[in-house]
This record gives structure tokens, sequence and C-alpha cells, in this order.
């Protein structure tokens, strides 16, 4: 596979799903559009990796909140580049309520609203502006990674890593996954990689996993069918896959949770009957 002279928008790649994901594109040859706004010290350590690997990438300070912020990054891509073949719709912010605890919370003021602008509203407002160019281009695809939170909102062992505003709003972009296949077949398609327990993403390497006990842990663990969390290079996978390869399929939600939703109800041996 060689994706040299192909463009991918992949916002979050300074975190390790997104970096993963960017890595991957970047490896087939893609020339990486990367906005930035936060965690300044992981968009270090992203551009001098890239950089090392000798990535065609470029960086764009952009708050995808504000629409005429995306609005002037699609205009920007539009004139830098005249296409987009790929957005990799990988924007969200879901505060943990082992770490945040309520949101009545003084320190949690604003907490609901960032939730949603992030993992939601920046979502359609990439979809909105991008869209034309996408459509311009031809054969393009666009991937939103989301959550499982969307099916299991706070509750069992969940509860402790996805929020209340988190988890709807990622309920909210699978309805949106549906409408946006219909509007912008058939000249691009729209998928969506709905995560579990991702090491660096509600998984271990984040703060929220090393504030759960073991016990905690452990149960999480076992609840997931494959009795592990998921790593980003698996994620990076699989968006590669629904982005080129899976060229018959829109419209689709794919779990890639390790079984987490199936979890908690194992399938007993057959009783012997009465008969």
């Amino acid at each position: 596979m060689s994706l040299h002279g192909r463009i991918a928008l992949i916002p979050g790649a300074s975190r390790p799903v997104g970096r993963a994901i960017a890595r991957r594109f970047g490896e087939e040859g893609a020339t990486l559009i990367l906005p930035v706004h936060d965690w300044p010290e992981s968009t270090r350590e992203m551009t001098e990796e890239f950089e090392g690997r000798g990535f065609a990438y470029v960086t764009l300070a952009v708050d995808l909140r504000v629409g005429e912020a995306v609005a002037a990054l699609a205009a920007t891509v539009e004139e830098r580049f005249g296409r987009l073949d790929f957005l990799i719709n990988n924007i969200e912010r879901g505060g943990m309520p082992v770490v945040h605890g309520s949101y009545d919370q003084p320190h949690n003021r604003g907490q609901w609203e960032l939730e949603l602008a992030t993992t939601l509203t920046a979502k359609w407002l990439l979809y909105r502006h991008c869209l034309p160019l996408m459509q311009k281009t031809g054969g393009a695809a666009l991937v939103n990674v989301t959550s499982i939170a969307a099916m299991t909102g706070r509750s069992g062992p969940a509860a402790l890593v996805f929020n209340d505003g988190y988890s709807a709003a990622n309920r909210a972009v699978s309805s949106l996954t549906e409408t946006w296949a219909r509007e912008a077949g058939p000249t691009v398609r729209v998928n969506e990689i709905m995560l579990g327990l991702i090491d660096g993403r509600h998984g271990d390497r984040t703060r929220g996993w090393g504030a759960l006990s073991q016990e905690q842990r452990d149960e999480l663990v076992r609840h997931t069918l494959l009795h592990r969390t998921g790593l980003p290079e698996e994620v990076a996978t699989a968006v590669l896959f629904v982005a080129v390869d899976a060229a018959y399929m829109t419209g689709a939600v794919l779990r890639l949770d390790g079984g987490f939703v199936l979890g908690g109800d194992r399938v007993p041996a057959m009783p012997p009957g009465i008969l």
C-alpha cells in the first residue's frame, strides 16, 4: 500500500491513540495535516518523532471547537494541497469520574461543556467544513473515532472511567455517522470505530487508570472478553483498514473493545435437559 500524494487530516495526533494513527498513515507515505491546540510537551514529542522519521507533515494551531477556526483550517488545506483524502475525526475530551468526581464540584465548572464541545461539536465542525473538499477530491473517507461509552454510559465497571457528558456526546456521534454517510455518499465514505479501554485512552498509561485500585483494574479487565486492554497500534491498524481498504463500507460502526460490551454475561454449559 502506498498513500503517497494523499492528504490525511488527523486531529489529536499528539496523544497516544492519535499519534499511532498518524504514524501509520505517515509510514504509508501520506502527507499529514495535524491540528494542535494544547498538550505542548506531547506536541513537541510528536514533531521530534515525525521529523526524525522523515514524514511529510504540517502542524497547524487550531481550536477545533470554534467554527471560524475550523473553516479557516479547511480553507488552508484546500489552498495548500488542493485535496483531502482522509479525515480521521479523532478529537475528544472526557473527564474520568475516578479522577474528576461529580460535575457539581467547583473544579469541574465547564467540564460538561468541554466534553460535548470537544467530543461532539468539534467532530461536526470538521465534517461540515471539510466535506466540500473531500467531495471534490472523490474517493475520500472519514473515520469517526469514538468510545463504547456511547453504549455503556456511566454504568457497571465502566462507571469509573466514562463520564455522563462524554458518553452522551459519543452516542450522538454514532447518530451523525449514519446521517453523514447518507449525505456524503457516493464520493465520500463515512464510518466509525468505537474504542474500548485503550492504553493511553481510558486504559493503562492514563491518570485515571493509575487512580484505580488493583481490584478495580482487574474488574475492568475481567469484564473484557480478551482479558486485556487494547493498544494504540491496534487502533491504528483498524483505522487504516476502514479508511483505505474497506472500499465498500460506509455508515458502519465497528467496536474495537476486546469484547467489553459483551462482557459480564458468560455462556454457561448446556444443561442436560429433562427429556
